[in-house]
């Protein structure tokens, strides 16, 4: 298990929690109450910690290594049902966007998501989580099918950005993410979009439209990664902390603003300290909003979503 800087008091307390067990196992000295004293110290800790996180420190997080991806949430959440969809029809398959059918109960879904990759191999093979433009034109092939079959569409967006490359550039990056924003807008489906880690730039866009669109709690979204902002602002990545809190990045602040549809709650310590919680928390969330869309027509679901983007960005003085 990996620990951020700010969870350093946490594992002190594991780390005490652990030798208090192994005393008690090792010896005749009766330990229950110390481990008990122990364990109630360290649920305070994580209390206290997890509630007043930093947007930086929620950066932080929806980065950490062991923080579930996106094919972790659609193997738990469909198990053996889901099969992978591959290629864009014209120039290749692109690892670091993947979709393909599943079910959740009797229902099926189109899910599609950017993935990356546990070690420095995988992480090379799916490009570090950025897709090509023929990972958002197979994204949108693979709408495009769900739509002539009716079957609703899950996006699952975890990515630093649109990969950046002179041939990304050359093959129309800017033009496919676009094309999506378009095409997404007019879907005749039911399309939910859950941010499960980083949602940065067109890259998130690219995939992000929906009827209705989640965060998880320790997640961001915004049009540039706190570090970039920071290099183009300040000249340094050293204020990466005050960009990423003027950026207004977090799940709290995208759903104050009116931005999001609503915060995915996540288990305590992230969704990484506790993987089955967060794929549940996410289940849950994509077969209660489903039942809340599943009813609209066509035309009702177009509108809605329409009516949703158009509204967002509107004030009165």
């Amino acid at each position: 298990m990996e620990y951020l800087d700010f969870e350093l008091p946490i594992k002190e307390l594991e780390d005490q929690l652990v030798k208090c067990v192994a005393i008690g196992e090792e010896s005749e000295v009766d330990v229950t109450e110390t481990c008990s004293k122990l364990e109630k110290k360290l649920e305070k800790a994580k209390k206290e910690i997890y509630k007043n996180l930093t947007p930086w420190q929620r950066v932080q997080l929806s980065r950490h290594p062991n923080r579930p991806y996106t094919l972790d949430y659609i193997n738990a959440i469909c198990g053996d049902t889901f099969m992978e969809l591959h290629g864009d029809r014209s120039v290749k398959d692109d690892k670091a966007m993947i979709g393909g059918l599943g079910k959740i109960g009797d229902q099926s879904f189109m899910f599609i998501g950017q993935q990356k990759g546990y070690n420095t191999k995988t992480r090379q093979y799916r490009n570090f989580g950025m897709a090509n433009p023929e990972g958002y034109r197979k994204a949108l092939r693979l709408m495009k099918m769900a739509e002539k079959f009716g079957i609703p569409v899950v996006t699952l967006v975890d990515t630093p950005g649109a990969y950046p490359g002179l041939e990304a550039e050359e093959r129309g990056q800017g033009e496919a993410i676009a094309r999506n924003i378009l095409e997404m807008t007019r879907l005749k489906v039911p399309v939910i979009a859950i941010i499960i880690g980083e949602g940065a730039s067109g890259g998130a866009v690219g995939i992000g439209v929906g009827n209705s669109v989640y965060m998880m709690e320790n997640t961001w979204y915004t049009v540039i990664s706190p570090e970039s902002c920071s290099s183009i602002l300040w000249r340094s990545w050293e204020y990466k902390e005050q960009a990423a809190e003027a950026l207004k990045l977090t799940a709290e602040d995208m759903n104050r603003l009116k931005l999001i549809d609503g915060i995915i709650k996540e288990p305590i310590g992230g969704a990484h300290a506790d993987r089955a919680g967060a794929f549940k928390a996410v289940e849950t969330h994509i077969i209660n909003t489903f039942d809340a869309l599943k009813d609209l027509t066509e035309a009702e679901l177009i509108t809605q979503r329409m009516e949703k983007y158009e509204n967002m960005g509107i004030y009165k003085e």
